[in-house]
């Protein structure tokens, strides 16, 4: 299948900003699909991608406490840090580093060891962060004084913001992710229109929801409209989970923060409110701020969407997925783990 669009159209960039699109896209070839005026970059949309070398630094300093134990989804542990150590080698080195599925691992886990301090890293956007502050509640209720969390949670809009603000921006449409907008809903997305000038369609993760969202942006920016479409209505509501922002809002608090590869972008970051200090690992152990210890020539073009990971000159060189340089190449949603695993298309 091939998009048929008038020869005489001019040229467009498209962005996704979802890592599980980025994989999605690249799995099902759709880039094949699409006619040589339509260029579709991939964005920041990676929680793990985005997370600043210096909180991988400081984590793996808590991973090496004795009475310390790390819990993290699985793709934080083979990040690299500011000296190419990963908390999977820590873990060889004696630490106590695991591997949870959810957050409730990581309450279940602090439970069962009352004399350890058990840190979970919530990474993650909108998707994730209802999750992460029930389990801060849990942990209130309980008296849970051994769990913490280190957020490094984001929001989305401040990101998209940053880009479409910066000079020279050329995208012209968003695919938006479909899980965040569960959360936010519809009107998360309406200042890309209303605000930006920018179309965006929220769509799903299958191959035909991928192909039915940029048919609508392609069309739309062939005709000069401005479009912002929930094409995912069968989960994303247009007001969105009211539950799950009320948890939200009760636990976090917007907070500049750094992002690798864009820098500091202001209110994007989830800080825990300081009526929940006792469960927050920054306070806990008085982490300093983050720095963004990132290794030359990576990430930084990949992540803002300016350079296809196949440009990247560590690529296949240096940085492979047995020695990544960078987060991109190790996350399940990383752009330049897509282009090593899918590279012919």
């Amino acid at each position: 299948m091939r998009f048929q669009i008038d020869p005489d159209v001019p040229a467009m960039t498209l962005m996704e900003i979802c890592g599980s699109h980025t994989m999605a896209i690249a799995r099902h070839g759709i880039r094949q699909c699409l006619p040589p005026q339509v260029k579709l970059i991939s964005g920041p949309g990676c929680p793990v991608c985005v997370t600043p070398g210096g909180a991988i630094d400081a984590t793996m300093a808590l991973s090496m406490r004795p009475d310390v134990i790390i819990c993290s989804y699985g793709d934080m542990l083979r990040v690299p840090g500011s000296a190419q150590d990963t908390l999977l080698k820590r873990r060889g080195k004696g630490g106590d580093v695991r591997i949870c599925l959810s957050v409730s691992d990581a309450i279940r886990i602090a439970q069962a060891h009352p004399h350890q301090q058990v840190v979970f890293l919530g990474v993650g956007f909108e998707t994730t962060a209802p999750g992460t502050a029930a389990a801060i509640l849990e942990a209130e209720e309980l008296g849970l004084d051994n769990f913490s969390v280190l957020s490094l949670l984001r929001k989305s809009e401040p990101a998209i913001r940053a880009i479409v603000h910066e000079p020279g921006c050329a995208i012209d449409g968003f695919l938006c992710p479909g899980h965040v907008a569960a959360i936010i809903g519809e009107q998360g997305f309406r200042f890309l229109k209303e605000e930006c000038h920018r179309s965006g369609v929220i769509c799903g993760f299958e191959p035909e929801d991928i192909l039915y969202a940029l048919s609508q942006l392609i069309d739309a920016v062939s005709c000069g409209r401005v479009i912002l479409e929930n094409a995912y209505a069968r989960l994303v509501r247009p007001q969105g989970n009211i539950t799950a922002m009320a948890l939200m809002d009760q636990v976090f608090e917007p907070e500049d923060a750094l992002w690798r590869g864009l820098g500091v972008i202001a209110q994007s970051g989830m800080k825990i409110k300081a009526r929940y200090a006792a469960w927050d690992a920054r306070v806990k152990f008085h982490l300093p701020p983050f720095a963004d210890h990132e290794p030359p020539g990576c990430c930084a073009q990949v992540i803002s969407g300016k350079m296809d990971p196949r440009e990247c000159p560590l690529f296949r060189q240096t940085c492979t997925p047995q020695t990544p340089v960078g987060p991109c190449m190790v996350s399940a949603e990383g752009s330049c783990a897509a282009a090593w695993l899918y590279g012919s298309e």
